[in-house]
């Protein structure tokens, strides 16, 4: 009784931390719990019934939480091989094996980064993704509670045509009319950072070449303050990716 009400303490502490509801919460407690016994169940230290690792109140310990219901990946399966080596699925077991789903956002990007030479914006794509698919946020949500819509295109044009499209006023006019674009950094046909409109929100921007004639855009737009926003922006960015593409390749 006593060890029961200790672990529902631990539990209402970490809801009061990060917010989480009692389920979600005891449910990581429990998982992270499972984590530390690992080593000393493999040297038979704490067996549990047919050799099972024990959990928090002696129960067997649970799986890694399974892929939320309605979960989508920003992107297909072959994007995201092409960007970073690894499908999904591959992504989401290697980080469940890893511990990712006990660990703070940046942490996280930081060793898909540096552990496994992903560039830092599709890092954070991965980052991101997994934490939806494993109800850390909801979807285009932030751990800190702001929104993000992500959009990416590939056009038949070089690198540096592409990244022109984006940092010419002239030429982004043409197809993003209209818009207030205050450019903040900017790495010729790399990256850029960008405010918009009143700068309230952010443009992150990177471009990537797929040989001579063929280059990739991936725009993150950041800070998105609700749900209703962000599902209006996703609409916008897809449109006007679309006419990019077509501006570029007529």
């Amino acid at each position: 009784m006593t060890r029961n009400k200790s672990f529902k303490g631990r539990v209402r502490a970490r809801m009061d931390k990060t917010g989480e509801r009692y389920a979600t919460a005891r449910r990581q407690l429990v998982a992270k719990g499972a984590a530390k016994r690992e080593p000393e169940a493999a040297e038979g230290r704490v067996p549990g019934a047919e050799g099972q690792v024990l959990g928090a109140e002696g129960r067997p310990a649970p799986e890694v939480p399974a892929t939320v219901p309605g979960f989508r990946a920003p992107y297909s399966d072959e994007v995201i091989r092409s960007n970073t080596g690894r499908t999904w699925d591959e992504w989401f077991a290697l980080l469940d094996a890893w511990g990712a789903v006990e660990r703070p956002h940046p942490e996280i990007a930081r060793w898909v980064n540096e552990e496994h030479g992903v560039p830092g914006w599709w890092a954070q794509g991965v980052t991101v993704a997994y934490e939806q698919a494993r109800g850390l946020r909801a979807p285009r949500q932030r751990r800190g509670g702001q929104f993000e819509v992500n959009a990416t295109k590939t056009v038949a044009v070089p690198v540096e045509r592409l990244y022109e499209a984006f940092a010419d006023p002239a030429m982004r006019q043409r197809w993003l009319p209209g818009a207030a674009v205050g450019v903040r950094t900017a790495r010729p046909a790399r990256s850029i950072r960008a405010n918009w409109d009143d700068g309230s929100t952010r443009l992150v921007i990177a471009f990537t070449a797929r040989g001579e004639s063929k280059s990739q855009v991936a725009l993150t737009h950041e800070r998105v303050p609700d749900a209703a926003t962000a599902d209006k922006l996703k609409a916008f960015w897809r449109e006007r990716m679309t006419a990019l593409k077509e501006l570029l390749e007529s």
